[in-house]
């Protein structure tokens, strides 16, 4: 471990708010990752703030694959000027040297287009995967559809970005997921759509009876294509307002946010 090492997961450059950092410890550790079996899969990692927490959860039995591009050139001229516009910093280097100042081994590294991810992990294998890659709808698309062949039986999809506005094929392709692919949302937060292509009544009701019992959650339900829809927001130690404000828990805070680099002995 180097000494400019990241010492906790809020120094690690990337965009994780702690509102998703703990629904991602929910969903792998609570409940519904105690019923679920499978291994870890993050399709796009950047420099490893969200993998370190999957390694986190990581079972004795799992793996957790990460795959992107890191330095290997994009397979298309769109996808490379996304790239070198938003992720010119990243390298494989740099997302080892992260990971591993907060354990002892690194994930299976996939160095390739998320494409190609079928060619390393097997279908049915996976209970949580990650689609946090390339924002160009033809590949989210094909994201998403390679997270529904490798998750096992009632295993959890996350989207990234699914409503920026400046990622609108995000929008595009997990929306389309909903309506004609068969994915069934159990909840959103400002920044990711949590889902799944099971019943998603145990994960939402579970879900639900855990925000109602802590003070520092804002949770509200939606009707959506008649469906139920939570919407949550992680917000320690302040008062939230009636309608909460999108973005808003962008920030650093407890929780997940404070896990601390390993140390050597």
């Amino acid at each position: 471990m180097t000494e400019d090492a990241p010492r906790t997961l809020d120094e690690v450059p990337g965009w994780f708010p702690i509102t998703d950092q703990e629904l991602f410890s929910w969903f792998l550790a609570g409940p519904a990752g105690a019923a679920s079996r499978g291994d870890l899969l993050e399709l796009g990692c950047y420099l490893g703030k969200s993998a370190i927490l999957l390694g986190r959860h990581l079972r004795p039995e799992e793996t957790l694959t990460v795959c992107d591009l890191f330095e290997s050139p994009a397979p298309t001229a769109a996808n490379d000027s996304e790239v070198k516009g938003s992720y010119a910093s990243l390298t494989r280097a740099g997302f080892t040297r992260n990971y591993l100042a907060f354990h002892e081994r690194p994930p299976r590294i996939v160095q390739a287009p998320t494409g190609e991810i079928l060619d390393h992990v097997r279908p049915g294998t996976c209970r949580f995967v990650h689609v946090d890659a390339s924002h160009l709808y033809e590949h989210v698309r094909s994201d998403i559809g390679a997270a529904r062949a490798v998750l096992a039986p009632g295993g959890v999809v996350v989207l990234d970005d699914y409503r920026a506005e400046h990622t609108p094929g995000v929008a595009a392709a997990a929306w389309e997921a909903v309506f004609t692919r068969g994915l069934r949302p159990v909840c959103v937060t400002g920044q990711k759509l949590y889902g799944t292509w099971d019943d998603p009544a145990p994960l939402r009701d579970g879900l639900r009876a855990w925000a109602r019992g802590r003070e520092d959650w804002w949770m509200e339900e939606q009707d959506v294509a008649g469906a139920p829809l939570l919407r949550l927001m992680f917000r320690p130690r302040s008062r939230v307002p009636r309608q909460a404000t999108a973005g808003a828990d962008h920030g650093a805070g407890a929780g997940a946010a404070a896990l601390p680099r390993r140390t050597a002995g």
